[in-house]
């Protein structure tokens, strides 16, 4: 195993075109769980110049305006203005949803299926991830990513910074020495503004009120580059410049790329879909893994077969960082965390409206102010101990 190399990690703004995609499918998915929590849920959304499409399959006792609940969404994101060239009151709104289908309901319905238990909503394999790089347990590249894009908006609603507008990115590359985050090499910003703002007074005011206020004095050097709006302007942003889906930032949502995905988006899928529900239980085994002090690093692999209630396969790789045998572990996992689709939603609380949170600034890693992320707590250490 590799000891020293530099990684890198991205994350998006609220305004993000996919970040807008994935805020109203989530928004959609609450409005639904606040009537009904055994809503039955799959939205996807796209976003472009002056349209919003939601699609899916949906089955449901709530009743939703869409319109309301997408149009809501994009003025709190901030796309109020009409230079965005999409603002939430004049753009179209278009909706085709169906129901879901009655072979997948069946699967997931307790006594409907060949499996009296409830099923998984689809097969797959979900992956969690931790490490001790954080004191959230996170890699140190994307946690400090979404701190950059989490301080862009934060710049932009309070005025400190008045020309951001909501779209924009930001990337960081860590150098590792010896496996341990030694300095950051360099941190790319690229923030939509206002078209009057000169580049170079942006890029000293973005590295003074955004970068030095979120990465830590002590790593950075006097060679990390600061790369802010690389190509020079960013005045054309949001679904004008970029047309946006549901489901495509999916390595942001999670582990920056340092620890595996299954493929299976999150944002506008109710519980019941396993892609969502098996990595938050992925990430909750992980943490506690780590938390517990077994290993320095965990990767918790879940897979599920459609309408069968128990994984199919567990597996764990501490990528040597073990101080006991993985087989243990994952004896010790089996014993302590129920996996079955019904028992990780009851885990977890699931079915209540929490999920438009998650939607923006990664689904791991927030362990402040967001009670509803369940899947952060470290409350089974002593368990696994035990279970050892």
């Amino acid at each position: 195993m590799r000891k020293d190399y530099i990684f890198t990690s991205e994350s998006v703004t609220e305004g993000h075109p996919d970040k807008v995609a994935d805020g109203i499918s989530d928004a959609v998915l609450d409005a639904h769980l606040a009537g009904d929590k055994h809503s039955r849920v799959a939205c996807e959304t796209l976003v472009t110049t002056g349209m919003v499409v939601i699609a899916g399959e949906i089955t449901s006792a709530a009743k939703v305006n869409y319109s309301d609940v997408a149009r809501d969404k994009i003025r709190r994101i901030g796309y109020d203005y009409s230079e965005a060239g999409f603002r939430y009151d004049t753009c179209a709104i278009m909706v085709s949803l169906n129901r879901q289908s009655t072979d997948i309901s069946r699967g997931v319905t307790p006594g409907q299926g060949i499996f009296k238990e409830q099923g998984a909503g689809d097969q797959g394999m979900m992956f969690g991830y931790a490490c001790d790089d954080t004191p959230e347990l996170m890699p140190c590249p994307i946690s400090f990513a979404h701190r950059l894009t989490r301080r862009l908006a934060k710049v932009r609603r309070d005025r400190t910074l008045p020309f951001v507008r909501p779209d924009g990115k930001a990337q960081v590359s860590v150098v590792y020495l010896d496996n341990r985050p030694a300095w950051v090499e360099t941190v790319v910003v690229s923030t939509h503004h206002a078209p009057d703002i000169p580049h170079k007074k942006l890029r000293e005011a973005v590295i003074e009120e955004v970068v030095r206020k979120v990465i830590p004095r002590s790593l950075l050097t006097r060679k990390t580059g600061f790369l802010i709006n690389p190509t020079g302007r960013f005045v054309v942003g949001g679904p004008q410049a970029d047309s946006g889906l549901t489901g495509r930032k999916i390595i942001v949502d999670t582990y920056g790329g340092m620890g595996r995905h299954g493929g299976g988006a999150f944002s506008g899928k109710d519980p019941s879909k396993v892609d969502r529900s098996a990595a938050y239980m992925a990430r909750y085994i992980a943490k506690n893994v780590v938390a517990a002090k077994l290993v320095q690093r965990c990767e918790v692999h879940l897979a599920y077969a459609i309408g069968y209630p128990e994984p199919v396969s567990v597996d764990v790789d501490a990528f040597g960082s073990s101080r006991v045998p993985e087989e243990r572990i994952q004896r010790a996992i089996r014993r302590v965390f129920g996996l079955k689709p019904a028992q990780i939603i009851r885990e977890l609380n699931l079915l209540r409206p929490i999920y438009e949170a998650t939607s923006t600034y990664g689904h791991f890693g927030r362990t402040s102010g967001f009670d509803a992320f369940t899947w952060e707590r470290t409350d089974k250490i002593d368990a696994l101990k035990q279970a050892l």
